[in-house]
């Protein structure tokens, strides 16, 4: 009798304070993050190692779930439409975040509405990377080679975020260069290395060894200071054109209306994943500047990026499909 009281006021105390058993248990079976993009990419990249250093300091198998199509669309609203649990998160880039509302006209999901943030992962630079028989060793070479050859330099996309950051360099420098969009990062990089388009504002997971190899050529990085793995590549602010900046970053994000404790419970995880050695060296050597922030301030960035890509895209002159 006296443990049957006992259990009975300790679920009391937890629907007290608003706290479930289910909640207060939390997780109790394996958990999916949804990654709204093809394997092989940098997101598949962060979304993979997130998923095993996440699962291991939970304790449930967390199991990454690739759905990459239409610029992340399918995967973003598949997670936006998942049970509010704990056990459905999305592995969340920027631009699926802050640019697809302004590039789709019925986007079937409202990253404010749908979603609640737990934790922006990384932040990081793209890369302007060019064919190496592109005859521009420099991004001032590269502007007079465009403005040589109107509408002859193809650049290559895959997703909203270098597609915007290279169509925002293609105003800023006053170029004609076309865009040739793909599935997948994987595709993409195939398509450049094999000459098929010349250009491409690569994220930096996916430029390093492209480049280190020399596959490609990196003419800047897309941040307003240099970053460490590449050291000799300039910022494109620096090469004639002050104040370019467009930053790539990775978050992960769960259905609006998740619990608070269980957001809680997934905010401290990442930031002490992020905090760990191996995580910390895996990120840097890649480019990658690991963050860690909390939901409210996620929530902000998500916000005022959303304005602010909203206003790119019309000037950029970019109609919503």
């Amino acid at each position: 009798m006296h443990r049957a009281t006992f259990a009975l006021g300790g679920m009391l105390l937890l629907a007290a304070a608003g706290v479930d058993a289910a909640t207060a248990a939390y997780p109790t079976r394996p958990i999916r993050l949804i990654i709204p993009f093809v394997p092989g990419g940098p997101s598949d990249i962060i979304g993979r190692m997130t998923a095993q250093k996440l699962g291991e300091s939970l304790g449930q198998q967390v199991v990454p779930d690739n759905r990459g199509s239409a610029g992340g669309v399918v995967g973003f609203e598949l997670g936006a439409k998942a049970a509010p649990d704990g056990y459905t998160l999305t592995l969340a880039g920027g631009g699926g975040l802050t640019q697809n509302p302004g590039l789709y006209l019925k986007l079937p999901y409202d990253p404010l509405r749908d979603y609640q943030p737990i934790s922006q992962l990384t932040a990081g630079p793209n890369v302007m990377v060019v064919h190496p028989s592109v005859a521009a060793k420099s991004v001032q070479e590269f502007v007079a080679l465009a403005k040589a050859k109107p509408g002859q330099i193809n650049f290559a996309s895959a997703g909203t975020g270098n597609r915007l950051a290279s169509e925002l360099f293609r105003v800023t420098a006053g170029i004609n260069i076309v865009n040739v969009p793909y599935k997948g990062t994987g595709q993409a990089i195939t398509e450049l290395v094999g000459g098929q388009v010349q250009m491409m504002m690569m994220n930096m997971i996916a430029a390093i060894s492209q480049v280190k190899t020399g596959k490609l050529r990196a003419l800047a990085v897309t941040t307003l200071t240099r970053n460490p793995i590449l050291p000799d590549t300039p910022t494109v602010a620096e090469s004639g054109f002050p104040g370019f900046e467009v930053t790539s970053w990775h978050s992960v994000v769960a259905p609006a209306n998740t619990p608070r404790p269980i957001v809680t419970r997934l905010h401290a995880e990442l930031v002490g994943m992020l905090a760990k050695p191996d995580v910390k060296e895996r990120l840097q050597t890649q480019g990658l500047t690991p963050v860690g922030s909390d939901p409210e301030a996620l929530r902000a960035r998500i916000k005022d990026e959303m304005v602010k890509y909203a206003k790119l895209i019309k000037e950029v002159g970019i109609k919503p499909e």
